[in-house]
């Protein structure tokens, strides 16, 4: 039986593709580090982006089903503290479950931000995302 090298070459490269999105799948979801004194409740980060114009930072945070004024969003120091609880809505507690993919419980990310003075910070949820924008000190509205 002779093997055929179009065939190979699909299968190693369909394999290569799965162990690829595995860890994607597994960096998404890793827990992140704890910070205090008590063993902390375990926390998942969200990937995130940062985007930077002359007078503005825009963080976009995949959060799909967390709502903007639910997510806590402070500045300490350099980093972009963000963090909440994403769960399941209550009409679908007790649905039976074919697939749970998307991380539920507290989430937290931690994100150095560039260099500057931001004087406001807005947010929104669009699209599936936390959008965060921060101004920045004397560049003006």
């Amino acid at each position: 039986m002779a093997v055929d090298p179009l065939r190979n070459w699909m299968w190693s490269e369909a394999c290569d593709m799965l162990a690829r999105a595995e860890r994607l799948h597994r960096g998404f979801v890793r827990p992140a580090p704890s910070r205090g004194q008590m063993p902390a409740m375990p926390v998942w980060e969200p990937p995130a982006d940062i985007l930077e114009t002359e007078r503005e930072v825009v963080v976009i945070i995949a959060l799909p089903g967390v709502e903007a004024e639910r997510a806590e969003v402070t500045i300490e120091g350099n980093d972009l503290v963000v963090g909440g609880i994403r769960v399941l809505p209550p009409e679908l507690r007790y649905a039976f479950i074919h697939r749970l993919e998307l991380p539920q419980g507290r989430f937290e990310r931690r994100l150095l931000l560039p260099a500057g003075t931001y004087t406001e910070v807005r947010r929104v949820a669009a699209a599936g995302c936390l959008v965060i924008t921060l101004q920045k000190a004397g560049a003006g509205p």
